[in-house]
């Protein structure tokens, strides 16, 4: 190696003992920065996994007192008298979900639209954070402006006696998850590439179809990625519910029906009852099975990501 760099005038370095130990030190690091992160992620899937099973197994004591059928499909909640059925919640869960979604989706994506295909840049400039404040806003906020504002308004267009009620309730869920759908549809429609549209545009398209038939396929996993994050909010969302949906255990009859959900049912009652106590079991079943479709969501996330679907 010496007399190869004489005859290409490269000035000679022998190996010197520092470098090995400074290449040796590197290489420690580097293995304990390795197990470092490798410890981090099995904390984390210990302590996600420890709480499934903690919240798994004691809601599943439920069960021995009441039957798998009268819990999840008995609309009678009474617990003073032995009666857990937590129908009316699961259904109630799913309607106001349903009936969320249905508002923030379509108005989302719109916004998403404008924002990344329409408005001039100054405009994104200012959109763009608004929205990123509105996701940071607490849940109590929203709940507190509907409960003293949207509520009022609503017996006074309607001239119902309560206000409260499923309608009350998704809308404000709706004012909450359309920051997060319509952000995350921004990104992904953003993300597009150019050329895609130049095509469209080549081929004699307006920009509508290139947007609804070009654009909008293209960018479809992360539109439905929004989506779903977004309905995984508000399935969770508890302090805005609580304060706006009514927490009566009852099927709703109408939009402005006071009801209640999983999570307002079990906000309201987890302070009043005995750990072992088949109430409290009940109380933590329902919190499993939030857990349960929470994680369900995050793995559909995932495949839709993986898939490009």
């Amino acid at each position: 190696m010496a007399k190869i760099e004489q005859e290409l005038n490269i000035p000679y370095l022998a190996p010197n003992k520092d470098d090995k130990g400074v290449k040796d030190l590197t290489l420690f690091k580097n293995k304990l920065f390795k197990l470092f992160c490798l410890f981090s992620v099995l904390l984390l899937g210990l302590v996600l996994l420890s709480i499934i099973v903690f919240i798994g197994r004691t809601g599943l004591l439920v069960f021995k007192d009441v039957s798998f059928t009268e819990f999840f499909f008995s609309t009678i909640w009474e617990p003073y008298d032995e009666k857990f059925g937590a129908g009316a919640f699961i259904l109630g869960t799913l309607e106001l979900t349903g009936l969320t979604l249905l508002f923030a989706a379509p108005i989302s994506l719109a916004v998403a639209i404008f924002t990344a295909e329409i408005a001039p840049g100054w405009l994104k400039g200012l959109l763009r954070p608004v929205q990123d404040l509105l996701v940071g806003i607490p849940s109590i906020v929203y709940g507190y402006l509907g409960l003293t504002i949207l509520i009022p308004l609503l017996r006074d267009l309607t001239g119902s006696t309560m206000g409260d009620g499923l309608l009350a309730a998704a809308l404000v869920l709706n004012i909450m998850v359309l920051p997060t759908i319509s952000r995350i549809s921004d990104d992904a429609i953003s993300a597009v590439p150019f050329e895609l549209r130049e095509a469209s545009y080549a081929l004699g398209a307006t920009r509508m179809q290139t947007t609804i038939k070009v654009v909008l396929p293209a960018a479809a996993p992360g539109i439905f990625t929004g989506i779903i994050l977004g309905m995984a909010r508000s399935i969770g969302e508890t302090m805005a519910v609580v304060m706006v949906i009514g927490n009566t255990p009852q099927l709703a009859t109408d939009l402005l029906t006071p009801t209640a959900v999983l999570t307002s049912n079990i906000v309201n009652q987890i302070i009043d009852v005995e750990f072992d106590s088949t109430w409290n079991y009940a109380l933590y079943m329902m919190a499993f099975l939030l857990l349960i479709i929470s994680n369900l969501l995050i793995v559909l996330v995932r495949k839709l990501r993986t898939k490009g679907v």
